[in-house]
């Protein structure tokens, strides 16, 4: 059974906006640091942002700040990615993640490989 399912990507315009979704059917997420990650194609896997069980967001890709922030809805078990005013080079597969800790990474340490429990992603298309 998926630990955490990502929903919510799919294909817009530069400038636009779209809010993904990671739920948890196993996992109580309100517990722990959720990760988005994202992968485009031909490239490594990077952090993009951190939302720790205290509600604080840091940031790992300079390139999304002011424009992307992360939530939670504890009553839904549910993370959000919302994203604004959306680039061509957004354009990725994008994947929450958790190492199961409240805290989120230091910038100088996250790492993919530093993550427990991963989604199978959900494709995010910015066209110019």
């Amino acid at each position: 059974q998926e630990q955490l399912v990502e929903s919510g990507g799919g294909l817009v315009q530069a400038g636009g906006s779209l809010r993904l979704s990671c739920a948890a059917p196993v996992l109580t997420l309100e517990w722990y640091a959720i990760t988005w990650f994202r992968q485009a194609p031909g490239k490594e896997r990077e952090g993009v942002l951190c939302l720790s069980k205290y509600d604080q967001v840091t940031y790992y890709a300079d390139s999304v700040k002011g424009r992307f922030t992360e939530s939670r809805d504890n009553g839904e078990n549910t993370v959000y990615l919302q994203m604004n005013n959306l680039k061509p080079e957004d354009t990725a597969v994008y994947y929450c993640a958790t190492d199961l800790l409240d805290y989120c990474p230091e910038d100088r340490d996250i790492s993919p490989g530093g993550m427990d429990v991963w989604g199978k992603g959900t494709l995010v298309t910015v066209s110019s």
